[in-house]
């Protein structure tokens, strides 16, 4: 039973960094793909945003929207937790942030991962 855990969320001001957690049992990184997805206040849960993911071979990618360096996914295998890096937070980064777990390579959206953590909330705000 797959299990992904997300810690590191909190209160922090416009500029500030946070580092975000993804700690994951019952999978190997070795035939998984985790994602980082953000849901923005008052979004539908099919409204997550997916910010980045990294595949079965340590690939990161990142998607439309987050492209421009202010986030890095990382991930420590002998912990079997994948990190988000945030950077430079911005106020509408607020909100939920989650990962997410499905074979091997990155999915495409929200729709394509069927394991998912309980979140962590981010509040960006002077």
């Amino acid at each position: 039973q797959v299990q992904l855990v997300e810690s590191g969320g909190g209160l922090v001001q416009p500029g500030g960094s946070l580092r975000l957690s993804c700690a994951a049992s019952g999978l190997t990184f070795t035939n998984s793909a985790i994602g980082w997805f953000h849901q923005a206040p008052g979004a539908e849960r099919e409204e997550r945003e997916q910010i980045s993911c990294i595949d079965w071979s340590g690939s990161p990618l990142y998607y439309k929207g987050y492209m421009e360096g202010r986030f890095t996914i990382s991930r420590d295998s002998a912990k079997n937790t994948v990190y988000l890096q945030m950077n430079s937070l911005k106020p509408e980064d607020t909100g939920v942030y989650y990962c997410a777990a499905r074979g091997y390579r990155c999915g495409a959206d929200y729709s394509n991962y069927g394991d998912w953590g309980q979140g962590t909330q981010v509040t960006v705000s002077s």
